[in-house]
């Protein structure tokens, strides 16, 4: 806020508000003045968000975990994520990604440095003209995967995503800086459809670092007093940058490159440090995007309205629509670029 802004009665007007985003998964130490007030913080704010929403989500998660193999979730309470190579059957794989590389669909891409992201949402109509997708998200075991690193019975979103490295004269990619997406566990998945290189940009991990240790709870806690100014700009939104010098002190490792074949599947924790790798020539990168992100303050598991069968595959485009509608106000990032294939070679 600005010096007036902060000593205007109409501020007054939005603490209701602002408190009650305290019980919810707003983050950003900028927009609300409680999350990033230093004396609060100081007193133990964040740190206190910080522990209740991962006792919270492991509590979910032992629930969740029942019907999970005994190996994932050994993995996954090692690593903070879950690799699985040839998810599929060779032949129901090479099928399904015929299918989805050849279907012509409505795409939005975004950009970032040199980097292009193109998301297609995987739709209703996308799920009825592809049966062998449709199939694949239905899985039991694909969907015990998502739910409990999600921590919740829910229906994530879900995108093809392409990426596209070193497109454009500009800044690196900032998705290559290690990076906690939020305070709070949250969940991601990729599933690779194209061979990924080490040159190419891979997913890269830190192992471990999804867990809150006091190590964790200290660096938060830091980040915490020192947010918003004395932080850069995407850790001041919530979603904290660390440098790879800094892993030691948390007695982390380094970063693993999930340098993979096609037909893996990586489900991660994304409040542990992750990032995009440094690819090292232009390349291209096709994968089933998933993405769930719920209040974590909920104790319970379902209840989800927009998880229901009819709502769930139409959330995609109508979150576009209203971005859309509301550009002038809250900004549209993801640009429409038409109906194109996910491996269309460059940029729109």
């Amino acid at each position: 806020m600005t010096g007036a802004s902060k000593h205007s009665p109409l501020r007054w007007l939005a603490l209701p508000w602002w408190t009650a985003q305290l019980l919810t998964g707003a983050k950003s130490f900028c927009d609300n003045p409680l999350i990033g007030s230093k004396r609060l913080n100081r007193k133990g704010l964040h740190r206190a968000r910080v522990r209740i929403v991962h006792a919270l989500a492991a509590l979910r998660r032992a629930r969740l975990g029942k019907r999970l193999e005994a190996s994932e979730r050994a993995q996954f309470g090692e690593q903070g994520y879950v690799l699985v190579p040839g998810f599929l059957p060779a032949d129901q794989f090479a099928a399904l990604r015929e299918a989805v590389l050849a279907r012509v669909s409505p795409a939005r891409e975004m950009v970032q440095g040199d980097a292009i992201t193109r998301r297609i949402a995987i739709d209703a109509e996308m799920l009825r003209d592809i049966p062998a997708l449709r199939a694949l998200l239905r899985a039991p075991r694909w969907t015990r995967l998502m739910h409990y690193v999600a921590g919740f019975r829910v229906e994530p979103l879900y995108y093809i995503q392409t990426i596209l490295t070193h497109r454009l004269d500009a800044p690196a990619d900032p998705q290559t800086h290690l990076h906690a997406d939020t305070f709070h566990p949250t969940m991601k998945a990729w599933y690779f459809l194209t061979d990924v290189a080490a040159e190419d940009g891979p997913l890269t991990y830190v192992p471990g670092s999804h867990r809150l240790t006091p190590e964790r709870l200290a660096w938060e806690h830091e980040k915490a007093l020192a947010a918003p100014e004395g932080v850069d700009r995407l850790s001041a939104r919530g979603s904290m940058r660390i440098g790879a010098e800094e892993l030691p002190r948390l007695g982390l490792p380094d970063p693993v490159a999930f340098t993979v074949p096609a037909n893996t599947l990586v489900v991660v924790d994304t409040c542990g440090f992750h990032a995009r790798g440094q690819a090292l020539r232009p390349s291209m990168r096709i994968e089933i995007w998933a993405y769930s992100r719920r209040n974590p303050f909920i104790p319970w598991l379902g209840g989800d309205i927009l998880s229901l069968p009819g709502i769930a595959e139409r959330r995609i485009p109508m979150l576009w629509a209203i971005r859309d509608r509301l550009r002038r106000w809250i900004g549209q990032p993801w640009r429409d670029v038409g109906r194109i294939r996910p491996d269309s070679g460059g940029p729109s």
